[in-house]
């Protein structure tokens, strides 16, 4: 093909074809996380665990993703989706069918599962089939309580007693002469299981089926013709689409009342647990208002959190892989090898624990004047906010920027709001168009007028829980250039405005796509020699991925690591023929974003906060930051290889949208690989010091600050050992 040729090539808009709509392509991922539970290759237990993800996993998808489509079509039926084409009716019907052919399969493994926990000595109960011995010790444990059972009977005319999101309930259908009445029995206040043991088996009884079946002790009096078990999924996209007034009470007082809403959104999903006649099933759709096709009739507990009481040996579980503690530094080091070298952390296989010693170290640093730090989700006790806390309590400076809008987290977010100012942090807010999602700390030092700052960057939470769950980074600099931007960018969210652009970081949206853009025409320039490897969690924004789309027709290679949303086929002849996408499902979370353009010494790579995805390039505040140095630069490098090489855990996608697993490759897991690579490493005060980093163009002459007053200092010691020990 002549040059000329390939450039008109190029240029040509791809077919929609080409692209795969982005509810579908989440779909494909739960799928492949329920696959994981089908696999005779992981143990047991972590099997029934995938199973619980894919659930939990569903829920969530029917809240978010089905209640916008819900309201779309609503309130613009013909608008289609800008990447697929297809408009918002077509999606959910297309998701609807594709759960319930999800739903034999999952069916399919739990049947598995249960038998082989039954081989083991392990029972989850079923009523169906209960031997006498069994029979008794239920009934004892439904004595136990009864007490706490509250049924509500209603007759046809009444109205339903609100049935929360996810909450568990037995309905029962009465006959009361000529007239049929519901029952219905809410468990959300009683724990989901109970276990017993008789000559060692471990018999696990779920609440929900124990007190289907005793019915007849709860309603004695009662002719019951028919119960199940149910649930409903509410839809939770209620967001405000701007707040004019951002006063710290009256923002968390609208978020108190945004959440307060949503517990009260319409059913998006409806499921049932036993078999209904139609007339009992005509009758609670009609009373519940669920529609048909969004009823789903399954064998498989709701709630399978009894995982955690299942008392089976370690070889049922994964080998234990605990987070490697110490990396080498002791508390009061970490300044002095940052100030020299550039510090990589990478979680779960080294432990978060390493940062909270570093604000820890900052707060007894007497030259730290300021910590500036964005939250998004911390953990239920969170060690993060107890150093922050502490800090704030040694006079420093502290400015939390907490999202209150982290879906599904906004109350615990609004708690630490009111724990952080209580223990003497200053606590800002995301802007009023744009979730700050950013991972983005920085710490601000003044030796006499001279200012300096260390910076972290990191694609993961602040959450010390996630930290052991999740693959995520961190990279720690004292580069001047990068701390100057990090300063500003907060500088801005302090006023409430979007930070400016930046380059030593990208800061999204100003920054992000604009830089991923020039360094895909870097690449693009290069031709055959050109290459782009990315990991993220997820690509639908157009714009990039035609782009890439150009970059392939030119013979750039390029490597897609994708977890979830993919909504570009690869291979296709003629298109992205020099795209591969593949994404690992493993023990851990793959959750790390790494870009990298170029190889050898012309290799840029960067990671932090944002994947491909519209939300994130135009909605989100992100921030990314560039690993300069051999270490960093090589660590990165081995994140990437392992994934290459991984034909253990990991999907392929073909041309055609679909994934198979990648074959015979036991013992590259590259999640494996990486926690021998991470948990060895630890660095040292005595490597050599490495080359100064260039100073940004036009250096900024930093103001000096002055010592915080002692009568300023917020000083709740009592507060801070009842919040956090």
């Amino acid at each position: 093909m002549s040059g000329k040729d390939k450039k008109n090539k190029s240029s040509a808009t791809p077919p929609e074809s080409i692209y795969v709509n982005r509810e579908l392509s989440w779909l494909a991922f739960n799928r492949r996380v329920l696959l994981e539970a089908a696999d005779p290759k992981v143990p047991l237990l972590e099997r029934l665990k995938f199973l619980m993800i894919y659930q939990s996993n569903l829920e969530e998808f029917y809240r978010v993703r089905i209640g916008i489509l819900t309201h779309r079509a609503l309130l613009a039926p013909d608008k289609p989706d800008p990447v697929s084409g297809m408009m918002p009716e077509a999606q959910i019907k297309e998701a609807l069918r594709i759960t319930r052919e999800q739903q034999t399969l999952m069916e399919n493994i739990w049947k598995e599962i249960r038998e082989e926990l039954h081989a083991n000595k392990v029972d989850v109960l079923d009523f169906r089939k209960i031997s006498k011995v069994d029979e008794l010790m239920s009934k004892k444990l439904f004595g136990d309580i009864r007490d706490l059972l509250m049924p509500q009977i209603i007759d046809q005319n009444q109205p339903v007693p609100f049935l929360w999101n996810g909450e568990t309930n037995i309905v029962a259908f009465l006959s009361r002469g000529t007239e049929m009445k519901l029952c219905f029995i809410p468990l959300h206040r009683i724990p989901a299981y109970q276990s017993f043991e008789i000559d060692g088996c471990q018999k696990i009884v779920l609440t929900a089926l124990l007190v289907r079946h005793f019915l007849p002790l709860l309603l004695k009096k009662e002719t019951i013709i028919q119960s199940a078990i149910i649930d409903v999924t509410r839809n939770a996209d209620v967001f405000f689409s701007s707040v004019e007034d951002r006063a710290d009470d009256n923002f968390r007082n609208k978020i108190s009342g945004m959440l307060s809403k949503r517990k009260r959104e319409m059913p998006v999903r409806m499921r049932i647990y036993g078999k209904l006649t139609d007339p009992c099933r005509t009758l609670l759709l009609r009373k519940l208002r669920a529609q048909e096709e969004r009823v789903f009739t399954q064998s498989v507990p709701f709630d399978l959190s009894f995982r955690s009481a299942i008392g089976l040996p370690a070889e049922f579980r994964y080998p234990d892989r605990k987070p490697a503690r110490d990396l080498g530094l002791k508390k009061g080091e970490y300044f002095e090898y940052i100030r020299k070298h550039d510090l990589l952390m990478s979680f779960p296989f080294q432990s978060m624990m390493s940062f909270v010693d570093l604000i820890y170290e900052a707060a007894d640093n007497p030259d730290v004047r300021t910590i500036r730090i964005t939250l998004y989700r911390m953990s239920g006790s969170s060690k993060v906010a107890a150093a922050l806390a502490y800090a704030a309590d040694r006079g420093k400076d502290v400015l939390c920027l907490l999202e209150l809008r982290a879906r599904f987290d906004e109350q615990n977010n609004i708690d630490y709001s009111e724990m952080l100012e209580d223990a003497g942090c200053r606590v800002i807010y995301g802007l009023p168009e744009h979730k700050v999602h950013s991972k983005l700390c920085v710490i601000s030092l003044q030796h006499g007028e001279e200012v300096s700052r260390i910076t972290q960057v990191g694609t993961g939470n602040y959450n010390e829980v996630t930290g052991e769950q999740y693959t995520d980074l961190s990279l720690i600099t004292a580069r001047e250039d990068v701390g100057l931007e990090a300063k500003e960018a907060f500088e801005a969210l302090e006023k409430g405005e979007i930070p400016p652009e930046a380059h030593a970081l990208w800061i999204a949206p100003l920054s992000f796509k604009p830089r991923v853009l020039e360094m895909l025409d870097r690449e693009l320039a290069k031709g055959e020699n050109g290459r782009v490897a990315i990991k993220a969690n997820a690509i639908n924004n157009r714009e990039v991925m035609e782009k890439l789309i150009e970059c392939s027709q030119a013979g750039v290679k390029i490597e897609l690591f994708i977890r979830g949303i993919c909504s570009l086929r690869p291979g296709v002849t003629g298109l992205t023929e020099n795209i591969t996408v593949k994404g690992v499902i493993g023990r851990w979370l793959e959750h790390s974003r790494i870009y990298s353009f170029g190889e050898g010494k012309d290799q840029r790579l960067f990671i932090g906060s944002g994947d491909l995805l519209n939300r994130n390039l135009e909605r989100r505040v992100e921030a990314f930051v560039e690993a300069v140095t051999p270490d960093t630069r090589e660590q990165l490098n081995e994140i990437l290889e392992a994934l290459r090489n991984d034909r253990e855990k990991s999907w392929r996608m073909l041309p055609d949208g679909t994934y198979v697993r990648e074959e015979g490759g036991e013992g590259t897991s590259s999640q494996e690989a990486l926690y021998r690579y991470f948990s060895t490493r630890k660095v040292s005060l005595t490597e050599p010091e490495p080359e100064p980093p260039k100073k940004p163009e036009v250096p900024e002459l930093p103001q000096a600050q002055a010592e915080v007053p002692a009568e300023q200092k917020r000083t709740k010691r009592g507060w801070f050992r009842r919040m956090f020990g």
